[in-house]
């Protein structure tokens, strides 16, 4: 399977969103792992694991995640989710609460139909349909960026998302478009953090405001002028932030 584990001390496991792959955390790997054992991996269907069809609902892919961590021995870990990554994070840490220790939700919220985002998910599923999924990828990644495609990572971005194939994308959509964590928040037990960049396009400022109203035990991080890829934009920043979180007592 596509996985990075490096570092050593507590386990914190990272996982990405949609048209992404782990990859796309390599400069908080870099950082993190060295206080932390980082595991990261490659959801079903994406980055190196693009051989296979994703799942098409977010709780196949958190069992996936579960069954991969129990195949490595992993039994407690703190967990990072971005995007649908988040919405996977918080399904975990509802299925298996003795297990998460710290959640950071990341760009991310519990609406799964993406209320605000820059085109509702319906009419993604069309275009790609209709007009093919090089122009569709092309406007996604470029809109996760506060720069667009001049941001110095969108090539590689959009390079993880081309490598998508057809179904796996329309997989991801109707996975996060009939998934909700709504009414179900107030279980989460994790000791949590919210971190949103204020240019977010795709999750607007009701899904993260959702999260720390709802979720118990909860901060909020706002990066300010960053979007749906702050961890990209201010790697620094955002580091920081996480590391301050999981090192507080």
């Amino acid at each position: 399977m596509g996985c990075i584990r490096a570092g050593k001390g507590p386990v914190l496991v990272l996982v990405h969103g949609f048209l992404s792959g782990m990859a796309y955390w390599s400069k908080q790997i870099e950082s993190l792992s060295k206080n932390f054992e980082v595991i990261a991996m490659d959801l079903p269907g994406y980055g190196g694991e693009t051989q296979q069809i994703g799942p098409d609902s977010i709780a196949d892919f958190a069992a996936n995640i579960f069954e991969k961590l129990d195949c490595i021995g992993v039994k407690n870990f703190h967990l990072i989710g971005h995007s649908m990554g988040g919405m996977i994070a918080q399904e975990m840490a509802l299925q298996a609460p003795n297990r998460v220790n710290r959640l950071v939700l990341y760009g991310t919220g519990p609406i799964g139909k993406l209320p605000g985002r820059f085109e509702p998910l319906e009419d993604s599923m069309t275009k790609v349909q209709q007009n093919g999924m090089i122009e569709a990828k092309h406007y996604t990644v470029e809109s996760w960026f506060k720069k667009g495609s001049a941001d110095l990572n969108f090539a590689s971005g959009l390079n993880l998302a081309e490598k998508v194939s057809l179904q796996t994308y329309i997989n991801g959509l109707q996975a996060m478009s009939n998934w909700s964590a709504m009414g179900r928040l107030e279980q989460i037990q994790s000791q949590t953090l919210i971190i949103w960049g204020d240019r977010d396009r795709s999750y607007i400022w009701l899904q993260p405001y959702t999260l720390w109203q709802e979720i118990k035990n909860t901060n909020l991080a706002v990066m300010p002028d960053c979007s749906h890829n702050a961890h990209l934009e201010n790697e620094l920043l955002f580091n920081q932030i996480v590391f301050d979180f999981l090192t507080s007592r």
